[in-house]
């Protein structure tokens, strides 16, 4: 009898000795373990917690004309952060300050989006112990984006109000700036499915909370309010209630019910990406007559021009 056939074994394939990534990214620069780099050659390791388990704290700090806007107030959050989050890194608030600005400089961006970021890192041993973690910094320096458009910010943004609910502060500290975002990407579609173009979420009471990336505020018969729970304290919201009180409007953090929000007489929301930035229908709701509010016209003027002002804005050195 003849000897049964043995069908051979595919070949393993090869392992390669670098990494060939073919994907676009914008135009900037990355500084990571104590390089700078094109952002093409910014790497992040697979064990990171940052990456395996959203582990990680970050701020976002935006350039206009050359100058950072209220760059000292996104400092302060991000050393919060690291301080409640147990991270600690090797260098301090003037480091960080000049990585940031290297990062613009050799960019040669004169509006870019700048990040910082902390990630707990990894171990050398794969330990599950956050503590033998070596926390990682990453910053980088990209072209400045917005929330919105030209053309949304002349007519207003269209805002669905999701049913999902923000992760409630008990769990997770909205103070700290974090990457948590499914909730938020969960509500995103849930505004494309209604064909909106982007969304607001809840709170666990029910309230209006925020949005991906922005804080939200209502203004109704001259005064001004804004979700006070479960919500990031954004720079710019905190911009908006600094505005208001130089020239004289009342603003308040409280809570926000869906019908109050319909019923406004403006809407807008605010981002470090975008600054102030008007909503002029909610739902099918359109927002008073549907066009931009004459108050939230003043605040996106008045916000602007505050960018070239040395009390609120750091001058980038370039070479």
């Amino acid at each position: 009898m003849a000897p049964p056939m043995t069908q051979a074994l595919p070949a393993l394939p090869a392992v390669d000795e670098h990494h060939v990534n073919r994907r676009r990214y914008p135009d900037g620069v990355v500084f990571m373990d104590g390089q700078y780099l094109p952002m093409s050659e910014a790497k992040i390791s697979v064990l990171d917690w940052g990456f395996l388990h959203s582990d990680a704290t970050y701020d976002t700090v935006h350039v206009w004309n050359g100058r950072f806007f209220r760059l000292d107030l996104h400092l302060d959050r991000f050393f919060g952060g690291m301080e409640r989050l147990r991270m600690k890194l090797p260098y301090d608030r003037e480091n960080i300050a000049s990585i940031l600005n290297n990062c613009v400089a050799l960019s040669g961006h004169r509006s870019a989006y700048v990040e910082m970021i902390c990630t707990r890192g990894s171990s050398p041993t794969f330990s599950r112990d956050p503590r033998q973690a070596e926390n990682r910094f990453i910053a980088f320096a990209v072209p400045f984006g917005s929330v919105a458009n030209k053309e949304q910010l002349e007519r207003g943004l269209h805002v669905a109000i999701s049913e999902t609910v923000r992760i409630p502060p008990k769990s997770v500290d909205p103070a700290i700036k974090n990457y948590h975002w499914l909730d938020l990407v969960k509500g995103l579609f849930d505004a494309y499915d209604m064909g909106a173009e982007t969304a607001l979420i809840l709170d666990t009471n029910g309230h209006i909370a925020e949005g991906p990336g922005f804080n939200v505020f209502v203004v109704k018969d001259g005064s001004l309010r804004t979700p006070a729970f479960g919500v990031l304290p954004g720079i710019t919201r905190r911009t908006v209630f600094d505005l208001c009180a130089e020239i004289g409007l009342s603003a308040t953090a409280v809570d926000v019910s869906c019908a109050e929000i319909k019923a406004a007489d403006e809407v807008f929301i605010t981002s470090t990406a975008g600054g102030i930035m008007p909503v002029t229908r909610i739902d099918d709701t359109a927002i008073a007559n549907g066009l931009v509010g004459s108050i939230t016209r003043r605040l996106m003027d008045l916000y602007w021009q505050k960018h070239d002002e040395p009390a609120w804005s750091t001058a980038i050195v370039y070479p």
